[in-house]
């Protein structure tokens, strides 16, 4: 199995011949050739049909970027993007590098779009990075740069085509087995370990590698000790269900004083997913014990039917099957009503009908607290005038029509390919894993099993308001009761409720965001407001927009101390 250090640029110095492959590339079986490395195999591969063709058939995790014999630059990454790879074109010549910082950096070269691509997504999505002029590939893509011009498009795109007459017996034995090759195509012979929240797919996961492995897994919870955050109990009942070698760490408020600074500057970019400290802290606590390779449950929901708002949107949905008349001359007219609105009870109504006459997916961005909040209020007009705000929407829709005319829970999985899992999920994981020390594996993204998904009918996934029910019931038995029927959680952090609570932490979070009011990105208003009114009115609700305010400015600090919008 190939390794590749993430935080290590692969071609630093640019120029020359490219000849970079890194990851576990899993090539047709009719194309492997025994005496053959993966670049011989890439190269002949590409020679016999061509870059779009020659990617689209590998599978497994993987980032290639080669010289061809007519001069040629070819790249591409894997259907979830997992092994990045940054580029930028100087004139005639194109380097590469597995990190957007790969090329240089410093405050001059900070893209204001990208920082409002940040605030609003709280990560950075592919195309864009945050430095001026370099772009990363996006996932299931590659990429031609010939004779100074550079040609990008998918090489994999979602096909759904669901089994017409469907067996749930015949399903559930499939699935099964592909979920025990899965796993042991992640194991690489070292102690098998993983993760383990206590939800459906860790607990999964570490089921699996018992089976397989022929030993208990060694997994790693992390707890919090906030009202409504920790599910530790959960993890125990999967640990004591499948005997395996348990261990558990409890995240305090010190811990984050101590690491969010050394998380926030390992990324390549800003990076504001809350769950990523905790998910350090938990791949340290392995990496403490010898521990060299992780598997991660991600992927589940995405594949499978599992995140609660795809319940929500169908909620949305039905109001669009009421009939027209009846929307427009009583249902809409009434909740108009000025007095309506003004009632608690029916202005949940209004609500409704606002959310489910706004189309997918901009409906999703509903609750999007800097949208919430008003981009006026909380951004710099001179930040303003350098962004294009509808370009986040503009992105969206481009993804969320890319799956064509299928059933709108296949839809929602598609775009969360992209937007949860490529850029969000997925890096959180590698980075914070790389940064203790330990290699990560994704069962539930194997590709046998991604295909598996999308063949499944859509009631499969999503039966009224039931998430992933397939899941659930092919696994009944094998999985605990009492984690089938739990609500999902994860690595959720209190931070606001603990940011009230801390002195240091409160004061790590205040002085971050006071020194980010200074660089005339974001209103020194509007960050006054957020700390002496909202947070510790709703420290739940709030305490996002401070993590990811606070980690925009640790990153700074480490990566471009200078940085101020230049007007």
């Amino acid at each position: 199995m190939l390794q590749h250090d993430l935080r290590a640029p692969l071609a630093p110095t640019g120029g020359g011949t490219l000849n970079l492959i890194a990851g576990d590339p899993r090539f047709p079986a009719e194309a492997l050739v025994a005496s053959e490395s993966p670049e011989q195999t890439w190269r002949r591969l590409l020679r016999m049909q061509g870059p779009a063709k020659a990617a689209s058939g590998v599978g497994g995790n993987f980032s290639v970027a080669l010289t061809l014999e007519d001069g040629s630059v070819f790249m591409a990454v894997d259907k979830f993007g997992s092994l990045p790879l940054c580029y930028r074109i100087d004139g005639a010549s194109i380097r590469v590098s597995a990190r957007a910082d790969g090329f240089g950096g410093g405050a001059a070269q900070i893209d204001p779009q990208a920082l409002f691509d940040y605030l609003y997504f709280h990560v950075i999505p592919s195309p864009r990075t945050i430095h001026q002029g370099v772009r990363r590939l996006p996932a299931a893509h590659y990429a031609l740069f010939k004779d100074g011009q550079l040609t990008i498009a998918p090489h994999w795109t979602p096909r759904f085509q669901p089994v017409q007459r469907p067996s749930f017996g015949a399903l559930r034995e499939e699935f099964r087995g592909l979920l025990h090759q899965a796993v042991k195509r992640q194991l690489d012979g070292s102690r098998p370990a993983c993760f383990l929240s206590g939800g459906t797919d860790s607990s999964t996961v570490a089921g699996l590698i018992g089976d397989v492995a022929g030993q208990p897994a060694a997994t790693y919870s992390i707890g919090f000790e906030a009202e409504g955050y920790d599910e530790m109990a959960y993890a125990r009942i999967a640990a004591k269900r499948y005997r395996t070698d348990h261990h558990e760490y409890y995240v305090t408020p010190a811990d984050l004083v101590a690491s969010i600074g050394k998380v926030a500057a390992s990324y390549d970019q800003p990076f504001g997913n809350s769950s990523a400290v905790p998910a350090y802290h938990c791949a340290l606590n392995a990496a403490g014990d010898g521990v060299t390779r992780l598997l991660a449950g991600d992927g589940g929901d995405e594949l499978f039917g599992g995140n609660s708002r795809y319940a929500t949107q169908r909620l949305f949905g039905w109001y669009q099957q009421v009939p027209q008349v009846l929307r427009s001359s009583v249902l809409e007219p009434f909740f108009s009503i000025g007095a309506v609105g003004r009632m608690p009870v029916l202005r949940r109504g209004t609500g409704y009908i606002r959310q489910a006459n706004t189309p997918l997916p901009a409906r999703m961005q509903a609750f999007n607290l800097l949208r919430r909040l008003g981009f006026d209020e909380v951004l710099t007009p001179g930040f303003l005038a350098q962004v294009d705000p509808a370009s986040v929407m503009a992105q969206q829709v481009a993804v969320w029509n890319a799956s064509g005319d299928v059933a709108e829970i296949d839809q929602h999985l598609a775009f969360d390919w992209r937007y949860t899992l490529a850029e969000n999920d997925i890096p959180k994981v590698l980075g914070t894993a790389a940064l203790a020390g330990v290699g990560i594996g994704f069962p539930l993204l194997d590709d046998d099993l991604l295909a598996f998904s999308m063949k499944l009918p859509a009631e499969y996934k999503l039966k009224g308001f039931t998430l992933r029910w397939f899941f659930k019931e092919a696994l009944r038995g094998f999985l605990p009761d009492e984690i089938i029927t739990k609500k999902k959680q994860g690595f959720g952090l209190p931070f606001g409720v603990w940011m009230m609570r801390d002195e240091a932490l409160r004061r790590l979070a205040t002085e971050s965001l006071q020194a980010v009011s200074q660089r005339g990105v974001v209103r020194p208003e509007f960050i006054r407001m957020l700390l002496n009114h909202h947070l510790p009115t709703a420290p739940h609700y709030y305490g996002g927009i401070v993590w990811v305010l606070m980690m925009l400015e640790q990153w700074l600090c480490a990566n471009a101390p200078d940085y101020r919008l230049q007007a």
